[in-house]
């Protein structure tokens, strides 16, 4: 795939599933829902903790950072001639600010002009920050599918909820298989596992994933450099937490939302992470349909789960936007690394 078509394809993506879900809506009704009947206090309440969740990356990332030493050139001009890095904390928040800021263009650059404004502004190796992201990543991943199956496993009844509603019956389905039919079906699982296993060996696919969780294992040994270590499990945990708080608080703007309860928020908040992992700008797309499916499972009309989704997500979308410029803005008046030559 072309670089064009690595940023046109994500665009284009998140365009169509946003015009197959909003085809046909009346967007005056939406407007009037945002001037009339939302409650904008709740909504401005859930921007700090946004903005929190980026600060907290910023900091973590400079723990990260940290330990890493012979980083700057030795040519150094004096005020930046230290022997190990010390990237500063503002410039890493900045950058992770932008960073987001930049993934609405194109999806999944942020790791690369993070790492291209600490190297401008701090004289960070780009290939070594980058290499910190691997821990990043590492860090996430865990904490994600940790909290995704404790949440799940709570709140499992709403998928009893979903087959109540589509007529589907699990008792029904497996009270018409017999002895045989279960010994039959077993044998045929692993068959079909032991063909799938043959096939991906051969796929370059198979080797993507062994070294993505060969990179996932790195990134977790790495934490043995980090010096303050109770601090940046606090700190990744805290990031969740935040954007956590930043979606959940959004419930409190509609009446069709406010009442749903804490256990909502948490299954729609998981089912949307992995929703994202489609690389459309900010989610949008995937993102909608995700949380629009799980508020619908939960008793919200399709109608009012539309305008929930829409608004929500323009308005934290604007949101980075902001910060992004706010931190551009910043970055102008930052002191810049500039070795003697």
């Amino acid at each position: 795939m072309t670089n064009a078509a690595k940023i046109i394809f994500p665009i284009l993506l998140g365009g169509a599933i946003l015009y197959w879900m909003y085809r046909g809506e009346d967007f005056s009704r939406i407007s009037h829902v945002v001037t009339n009947e939302m409650n904008w206090t709740w909504m401005l309440l859930s921007f700090p903790f946004g903005i929190l969740a980026q600060m907290f990356r910023g900091w973590r990332w400079k723990q990260t950072l940290d330990p890493i030493e012979d980083l700057r050139p030795s040519t150094a001009k004096q005020e930046f001639s230290d022997q190990k890095i010390r990237a500063r904390s503002a410039t890493c928040i900045h950058a992770v600010f932008v960073s987001y800021a930049a993934s609405l263009v194109i999806p999944r650059i942020g790791e690369f002009s993070r790492c291209a404004v600490l190297k401008r502004f701090d004289g960070v190796s780009f290939s070594k920050a980058l290499g910190t992201v691997v821990t990043e990543r590492a860090v996430d991943t865990l904490i994600v599918m940790l909290y995704s199956g404790i949440i799940l496993l709570i709140e499992m009844s709403i998928f009893g909820t979903f087959f109540r509603k589509t007529g589907t019956s699990f008792d029904h389905i497996l009270g018409s298989f017999s002895s045989t039919g279960w010994l039959v079906t077993a044998i045929c699982g692993i068959a079909v596992l032991i063909l799938l296993h043959l096939l991906l060996k051969n796929f370059s696919i198979y080797n993507k994933v062994k070294m993505t969780l060969s990179g996932i294992w790195e990134g977790v040994l790495s934490l043995r450099g980090v010096k303050n270590l109770p601090l940046y499990l606090f700190l990744s945990v805290g990031i969740w937490v935040m954007y956590f708080l930043h979606y959940y608080l959004t419930f409190f703007c509609f009446d069709f939302t406010e009442n749903l309860g804490i256990g909502c928020a948490l299954v729609s908040f998981v089912v949307a992470n992995f929703a994202v992992i489609v690389p459309t700008p900010n989610g949008a797309g995937p993102w909608h349909f995700a949380i629009k499916t799980m508020l619908i499972l939960y008793g919200v009309a399709d109608e009012q789960a539309l305008w929930f989704v829409l608004i929500v997500h323009t308005i934290q979308t604007l949101l980075v936007v902001a910060l992004g410029i706010y931190a551009w803005a910043a970055l102008l008046f930052t002191k810049r690394f500039k070795p003697n030559t």
